[in-house]
C-alpha cells in the first residue's frame, strides 16, 4: 500500500507542476484514430489520446507520468500551465477495483490538498468503459487549483487522467480540457 500511496502523491505533484454501454471485459475495444484538424496524435501500446496542436506535449516522464500536455503561458505574468496528463499505475496482485482504488485516492487527495472541496465524485459507463470522474478545488503552495480525474482500474492497472487548472481560468480550459480527455481511449 505504501507503493500505492506514492504514486497517488506523485500524480497530485505532477499535476500542479505545470449512454453508451461498456463493452464485456474481455472484449478488445476498437480504437478510433481519426484526428479532427489542427490535432495530434498519441499512439502508445495501450492508450491512445488527441490533442489540439496549440498545447505543448511533455513526455519526459517525469515522476512516472506518461505524457503532459500544457497549454500556452497567456503572459510572463501567467506562472501556472493548465494541464492534461496521464499517469498510469501497475497493480498486479493487489485486488484493486475502481471502487477501492477512488477510496484510497480520496484519502490522499484528502491528506495532501489544503482546503480541499470536493465538488463531484461519481462512477460513468461511456464508449471506453467504466471510469470515476472526481472534481475538487484545493491550495497547493501558492496555487488556489481545480482539478477533474477521471480513473480506470483494468487488466490490474490503473490510469489517471487529470485536467488541472487554476482556480479562475478553470472554465477558460473547461471546453479543451474536457475534449481532450474524451478522445482518451484504453486500447
Amino acid at each position: 500500500m505504501k507503493q500505492l500511496s506514492l504514486v497517488g502523491f506523485l500524480a497530485l505533484v505532477i499535476t500542479c507542476v505545470a449512454c453508451d454501454q461498456s463493452p464485456p471485459k474481455d472484449a478488445k475495444r476498437q480504437v478510433t484514430t481519426e484526428t479532427p484538424k489542427n490535432w495530434k496524435l498519441i499512439d502508445k501500446p495501450v492508450y491512445t489520446v488527441q490533442y489540439p496542436d496549440s498545447f505543448e506535449l511533455d513526455t519526459s516522464r517525469q515522476m512516472g507520468m506518461s505524457f503532459m500536455l500544457l497549454s500556452k503561458q497567456l503572459s510572463d505574468h501567467d506562472l501556472f500551465r493548465e494541464n492534461v496528463n496521464l499517469i498510469m499505475e501497475n497493480l498486479p496482485g493487489k485486488q484493486i477495483d475502481l471502487e477501492k482504488y477512488i477510496e484510497i485516492s480520496l484519502g490522499q487527495i484528502e491528506m495532501m490538498i489544503t482546503d480541499i472541496n470536493l465538488i463531484e465524485s461519481k462512477k460513468i459507463t461511456d464508449k471506453n468503459g467504466e471510469y470515476q470522474k472526481i472534481i475538487y478545488t484545493g491550495k497547493q503552495g501558492q496555487y488556489s487549483l481545480k482539478w477533474q480525474q477521471r480513473y480506470w482500474v483494468e487488466n490490474n492497472k490503473a490510469y489517471i487522467l487529470t485536467l488541472t487548472c487554476e482556480v479562475d481560468q478553470y472554465d477558460h480550459y473547461l471546453t479543451a480540457g474536457e475534449d481532450i480527455m474524451k478522445t482518451f481511449r484504453i486500447k
